[in-house]
């Protein structure tokens, strides 16, 4: 019976995340329906569950050998039993009790605003905090890399204006980065919040949106340094809209040329309803 209503538990808490949105803030919103898959599974095993506990039920009613129906997978005794269960319902908890949290500047902060220059900097080859360029290499063997890089940048080098909308924000920046003199002198226009970044007196202040690519394990925060018109200023967390022409300066906190926006209009608008923005592939 506690079989049933645990894998009830995931089907819930997956409907849950679905209808009131909450799954996105986990996976990339193109792998949605392998929730909906597990969903359904879940649902499918849960009611399994039941008829086999009403037939095991029924069996008791007959004989009392209930101490066979135990056997069947190896978990016998009653400790054991009720570890796997608090192992499976833990998610179930963890899901409905927690609230995801909602993001702001204050995470880019705590997480230490760093670029990893290398693999090796960061640690885990697998699972790395991204920063400002969104990283896919990781996902392919070098040559498809590159060759899947070139393609996308034929769509954008043919016009001197970039547009950058949310479902191709991460696709524009990976690019950026990794073919900056391709774009130096392009006008470009995105959306995103603004960070103050602590580290130089400038006013220079990042423009980032968070990123999903698979799923939260390689989010990251994304976007480009700033040099904001004369006079601007804005407080992290405000969203704006800039438009400007895109150049290569030495950031000296990176010790590095990275690409950066000198900005020739700006303006406040709406934070967006759903804060990601993820990778097509």
């Amino acid at each position: 019976m506690i079989r049933f209503l645990i894998l009830i538990g995931y089907t819930m808490l997956m409907l849950f995340l679905q209808v009131s949105g909450r799954l996105n803030q986990y996976i990339n919103v193109h792998y949605r329906y392998l929730a909906i898959l597990s969903m359904l599974l879940s649902f499918v095993l849960a009611m399994v569950q039941l008829i086999l506990w009403n037939k095991e039920a029924d069996k008791k009613t007959e004989h009392h050998h209930h101490h066979e129906d135990c056997h069947d997978h190896g978990l016998n005794k009653p400790y054991q039993k009720g570890i796997a269960y608090v192992l499976l319902a833990f998610p179930l908890v963890v899901g409905f009790m927690f609230p995801t949290v909602s993001l702001d500047t204050s995470i880019v902060e705590a997480k230490g605003f760093n670029f990893p220059l290398s693999k090796e900097s960061v640690g885990d080859p697998d699972v790395q905090t991204q920063y400002l360029k969104p990283d896919t290499s990781i996902y392919f063997d070098k040559t498809d890399y590159n060759k899947q890089m070139e393609k996308a940048l034929t769509h954008y080098i043919k016009d001197d204006k970039v547009t950058v909308t949310e479902e191709n924000y991460l696709e524009v920046m990976e690019l950026i980065y990794n073919y900056p003199s391709e774009f130096i002198g392009k006008t470009i226009t995105y959306k995103g919040f603004a960070f103050n970044s602590s580290q130089n007196e400038e006013a220079n202040i990042f423009v980032f949106r968070f990123g999903i690519i698979h799923c939260v394990a390689d989010s990251g925060v994304f976007g480009l340094l700033t040099h904001m018109p004369e006079g601007q200023t804005f407080k992290n967390n405000d969203w704006v809209e800039v438009t400007g022409t895109i150049h290569s300066g030495y950031y000296a906190p990176f010790k590095r040329e990275i690409p950066m926006v000198d900005v020739t209009k700006v303006k406040h608008v709406e934070e967006p309803k759903n804060q990601y923005v993820y990778r097509s592939f």
